[in-house]
């Protein structure tokens, strides 16, 4: 089909719908920064959830951050709407939102509201193996126009600053039972660190069984970041923070139950990935630990 992005006239609006979850967020920053390269006149709203708005908060490929509502997207007059979530609260910001392009993967809910549908990344990436989450992102833009390029690492902009002292992030939780490590085997691995052990949680999230150490729970998401961005190793279950560790280049070790490597291992970053959770031991994790290299003094 014809190039949209090459239609889009100088200076056009794009809103991005992009709602929620935290790994999700993270890992559609490599597409809105292929975007801003392919036209870098463009303004590039995201429609998203304000408890994920830091996300993109400080990032120069953002221009503006909206309320998920089809009103707010309505308001930004874009003459592009991109919908990267999928659902169907999206699905229906995408076609009411006013835009001479409503674009979706064509394998999304309601696929008949887009007038641009988007075919399956494997076939824009001319591939048949099964792609990561920011391969599919960057997809929908190599669909649109955007020149084909690597993906890059995820962008995020925490303006934190990092401590003297090092520390290892610990994320033991996770949104679901099978993709959880034993809580037993996390403290055994903090307790065999060459530095302090932070554990984190979200809000709800019981810290209870490791308060022999820091824990810092159901803190606001940019706090999170800032204390993510400066830590100098993260170990955890497959789950958002690693995403975040993963975009600031923190080595990371991460613990994969239920989920697929392939889709959701931390991009592009020097990270050792453990799969079969019930067969990982703590010797496993140390031992990845030892090989990324990560000391006392980094």
């Amino acid at each position: 089909m014809e190039n949209i992005l090459e239609r889009l006239p100088e200076g056009s609006r794009v809103a991005v719908i992009r709602l929620r979850s935290l790994g999700d967020c993270v890992l559609s920053t490599p597409a809105l920064h292929i975007l801003r390269r392919a036209r870098p006149d463009l303004r590039v709203a995201v429609a998203v959830e304000t408890r994920f708005a830091a996300i993109f908060e400080g990032n120069p490929d953002v221009d503006s951050l909206l309320r998920p509502s089809v009103a707010a997207v309505r308001a930004w007059r874009p003459e592009l709407c991109l919908n990267l979530h999928g659902g169907t609260r999206s699905a229906l910001m995408t076609a009411l939102s006013g835009a001479r392009y409503r674009a979706g993967f064509g394998h999304y809910r309601f696929p008949r509201l887009y007038n641009v549908r988007i075919p399956r990344a494997q076939e824009i990436l001319g591939v048949e193996r099964t792609v990561h989450t920011a391969e599919h992102a960057a997809s929908a833009l190599f669909y649109l126009g955007a020149p084909r390029v690597e993906i890059p690492r995820a962008r995020l902009f925490a303006r934190g600053e990092r401590s003297r002292a090092p520390y290892a992030v610990i994320h033991a939780l996770a949104s679901q039972p099978d993709k959880v490590w034993p809580k037993e085997k996390f403290l055994e691995v903090a307790a065999a660190l060459p530095f302090e052990p932070v554990f984190i949680g979200g809000a709800g999230e019981n810290l209870t069984p490791f308060l022999k150490y820091r824990t810092v729970s159901g803190a606001p998401l940019s706090e999170t970041l800032r204390l993510l961005e400066g830590a100098s190793l993260f170990i955890g279950n497959d789950s958002g923070p690693a995403h975040v560790a993963a975009a600031f280049g923190v080595p990371l070790v991460v613990i994969f139950g239920s989920s697929n490597p392939a889709i959701w291992a931390p991009w592009r970053a020097s990270a050792e990935v453990l799969t079969d959770l019930d067969r990982v031991g703590v010797d496993r994790v140390l031992s990845a630990v030892s090989r990324l290299q990560v000391h006392a003094g980094d």
